[in-house]
């Protein structure tokens, strides 16, 4: 699984989905102006453009460990302080930020309970701590049709489900096991129209993430069977396309 990708790509694959939900995710954790947050795990900057649209630039620090996500990500963000970093150890001081969020990433952190702790070392007391997933184990991200359709292929393939963190009852465990107060949770609904079925279809191709290497381990032959079953099940387009996602936040 990789994400050395571009931020472009990435942007192609999931920033459709993960632009509206970052809002409704900075809605749930109050971001308000005059306060200071951490975006861990920011990759290209879903999270980072609507926090800085609410706290201005010098509000906002983010954090990714891939080289490409940080430089599109300072590209884009000019005022913001994009570091690379692996959330398991934030090169921020301890108590700097009114709040620390992660946004689609805690279910890819190598420790997540160490991921979240470490959130909850550069919050200021009062502040806020969240993460959001896609609620993988109920088969409700934005890639359902695609693992559906492997699924087909492929019975024995993993997909997505046994991420830990993507179930509402895995999350709140997470920052509940890192050490955070008054942990409680929502569903977030997200719906997005596709002109096409290519424009939803060729993202799948850039390798991004576990969907990207599950098209790409096909082959040729097993990539156009597939694409085949998804035309079929979805049509040309236009077509919309809902997911649901788990928001979690504390106190630290």
């Amino acid at each position: 699984m990789t994400f050395d990708v571009a931020g472009d790509a990435y942007d192609r694959f999931m920033g459709r989905y993960s632009r509206p939900l970052a809002a409704r995710f900075a809605d749930w954790l109050e971001v308000a102006p005059g306060q200071e947050a951490i975006d861990v795990g920011c990759g290209p900057g879903a999270l980072t453009g609507v926090l800085v649209e609410r706290l201005g630039g010098g509000g906002v620090r983010a954090v990714d460990p891939s080289a490409p996500f940080v430089e599109t990500c300072r590209e884009r963000f000019p005022g913001v302080d994009v570091r690379q970093g692996a959330a398991e150890s934030l090169p921020f001081e301890d108590a700097t930020c009114d709040v620390a969020a992660a946004c689609l990433v805690v279910h890819f952190m190598t420790d997540p309970v160490a991921g979240v702790g470490e959130m909850r070392r550069v919050t200021r007391p009062g502040g806020r701590v969240g993460a959001t997933v896609w609620d993988l184990a109920g088969s409700r991200a934005p890639m359902w049709p695609l693992w559906d359709a492997v699924a087909e292929l492929e019975p024995q393939h993993p997909g997505e489900r046994g991420f830990r963190g993507g179930s509402r009852t895995g999350l709140v465990e997470i920052l509940e096991a890192a050490g955070l107060r008054d942990v409680e949770s929502a569903e977030v609904e997200v719906t997005v129209s596709h002109p096409s079925f290519e424009e939803w279809w060729e993202p799948y191709l850039h390798g991004v993430g576990p969907a990207g290497d599950a098209v790409a381990a096909l082959g040729p032959d097993g990539r156009r069977r597939l694409e085949e079953v998804l035309r079929r099940r979805l049509g040309d387009g236009p077509f919309d396309l809902s997911a649901v996602a788990y928001v979690a936040r504390g106190r630290p």
